[in-house]
């Protein structure tokens, strides 16, 4: 069996959405039922194991009551430039 990868993107968005589950107080079960996805993947979502689609993010929006850009909200973090710009090596004063 082939060990399973998880892209840190993947990962930052799957505790999104589980965190939004938890604070809406529903199971994955129930979040599965409410978007209509198989529950088995969303728990592979959550754990950053899928690369979940546009309109599968729209569903889990929608079931939590939630913009879709707040579930993505935790992408600006992982795929911003670092605050410290480093100046290139053969740069001049």
């Amino acid at each position: 069996m082939r060990p399973k990868h998880t892209d840190r993107s993947l990962a930052s968005f799957g505790q999104a959405v589980k965190a939004y589950r938890i604070a809406a107080g529903m199971t994955q079960e129930e979040l599965a039922a409410a978007a209509e996805l198989h529950p088995g993947y969303l728990g592979t979502v959550e754990r950053g194991e899928k690369n979940i689609s546009l309109m599968n993010i729209i569903a889990l929006s929608k079931a939590l009551g939630v913009l879709p850009s707040e579930l993505m909200m935790v992408l600006d973090v992982v795929v911003s430039k670092p605050i410290v710009q480093r100046k290139p090596q053969n740069s001049k004063p």
